[in-house]
């Protein structure tokens, strides 16, 4: 049965980013001890930009075996990696590059090639490194995921048909703005991680975020976020103060917290 989410609010986005660093590296050090490895799959947007510059100062840096990362991303605009709205362009210029991170554990989706394309050969990619038997699903350590203002998180989009995808790992996807054309994880992927850390900060997300996390048992729920439900891992809720303002249950209310 699927444990509750931790929730955590900070004061403000800069509080919060330093303790996702926190958890990100307590994750890591974990994984790198029982597996040698740590696979963490990265989030676009503007707080995922300030955590890569949290872990690339010094008083983070040092506090990973980096050469033991292996780095995927959630999703993906179909766009080169040098374009502006790339994923891979900002956490390349703002984790990669600091932490001279090798090419052979960055696993980048390919925006440049068709979605369809680039979903089929990123899954090609994470069956290879990731071995499981026919049918199962990968577990990565750790998911970023971040959620806009109408519930969608990687890019899984309200009313998308890759909501009800049950065997592909990743697939093409369609965003009502923005550019358009994006690949995304499934949430099969995302619901087998052992954690999955929601980074949400901001006045426009208050809304959306009472209701994905009171939405009751049972009620429809028109938010990808909301279905996001870790088969037995953790799920984790950063938010800022801005972003739980509308929240009437506390963090005690919701929460199996676990520290870090």
């Amino acid at each position: 049965m699927p444990r509750p989410p931790e929730l955590h609010i900070f004061s403000d986005a800069q509080e919060l980013t330093r303790a996702a660093a926190g958890l990100l590296l307590h994750v890591g050090r974990q994984a790198i001890a029982d597996r040698n490895r740590f696979l963490v799959a990265l989030s676009g947007g503007s707080t995922p930009k300030a955590l890569y510059a949290t872990l690339t100062s010094p008083e983070y840096a040092g506090q990973l075996d980096w050469s033991k990362v292996h780095f995927f991303f959630g999703d993906e605009r179909a766009v080169p990696p040098t374009h502006a709205d790339s994923n891979f362009a900002m956490a390349d210029a703002m984790l990669f590059a600091p932490l001279h991170i090798p090419s052979a554990q960055i696993h980048r989706m390919r925006g440049e090639d068709s979605p369809e394309t680039a979903a089929a050969q990123y899954e090609d990619g994470l069956r290879r490194l990731i071995a499981v038997a026919p049918g199962q699903w990968p577990v990565l350590d750790l998911i970023l995921l971040g959620m806009g203002d109408d519930g969608h998180t990687a890019s899984l989009f309200p009313g998308s048909v890759s909501l009800t995808e049950h065997a592909r790992w990743v697939v093409p996807s369609r965003s009502p703005q923005g550019t358009r054309a994006r690949i995304t994880l499934t949430l099969g992927v995302l619901n087998h991680a052992s954690v999955i850390l929601f980074l949400v900060t901001g006045l426009n997300k208050a809304t959306v975020a009472r209701n994905v996390l009171e939405q009751r048992p049972g009620d429809p729920s028109p938010y990808p976020a909301a279905l996001v439900q870790p088969e037995t891992g953790r799920m984790v809720w950063y938010l800022d103060r801005a972003a739980a303002s509308e929240l009437t249950l506390t963090a005690h209310d919701l929460s199996s917290r676990e520290e870090p």
